[in-house]
């Protein structure tokens, strides 16, 4: 009887370290997340899986172009996937032909899987706050970013981590360019 409720006790404190390890993880270093939509092709792909890094941004600030994920304002429940394009303090303006201009100077760039249809609040230039950024989807068409008042400018405080490892489908499998 002694050596089974020892092993019970073990057994149980095992379980138990593996939890809190595993919550830890999740809560503090990553997190896996799944693309829902194509707001983001070619890049990321509806059903892909994908870690989350947690700590870059404890050590440092978010870069233009850098994929982060963020709650949808309207729903905690609910994660955006999305390209930075605007950093704090900058102004952002789309013109008519679709071109993204940061401080009245053309961004080069070639995420965008097509010519920008729709400039929504950014055909009037949009000055960003010290801790605001102006988020895109890659599929430009086909995403609800701060282009319109649904996403805004996203807060840098909401901002969840970086989109860092593509887990799934397996032959996309690997590390995400940013940059």
């Amino acid at each position: 009887m002694n050596k089974v409720l020892k092993g019970i006790l073990s057994t149980s404190i095992y379980i138990l370290v593996i939890l809190i390890l595993t919550y830890c993880a999740v809560t503090f270093l990553g997190q896996r997340t799944e693309v829902i939509g194509s707001s983001m092709e070619p890049t990321l792909s509806d059903g892909d899986n994908l870690i989350v890094d947690k700590i870059t941004y404890r050590t440092r600030d978010p870069q233009r172009f850098e994929i982060v994920v963020f709650p949808y304002q309207y729903s905690k429940e609910t994660f955006y996937i999305k390209r930075i394009i605007g950093l704090p303090g900058e102004r952002i303006y789309i013109d008519d032909e679709g071109q993204i201009y940061i401080n009245g100077e053309l961004l080069e760039e070639d995420y965008g899987k097509e010519v920008i249809e729709d400039a929504g609040l950014a055909a009037t230039e949009i000055e960003l706050g010290e801790n605001e950024y102006f988020v895109m989807g890659d599929n430009r068409n086909d995403s609800a970013d701060s282009r319109f008042v649904s996403v805004g400018n996203v807060d840098g405080d909401h901002i969840i981590g970086r989109a860092w490892l593509r887990i799934y489908p397996f032959d996309r499998f690997g590390i995400l360019k940013h940059q």
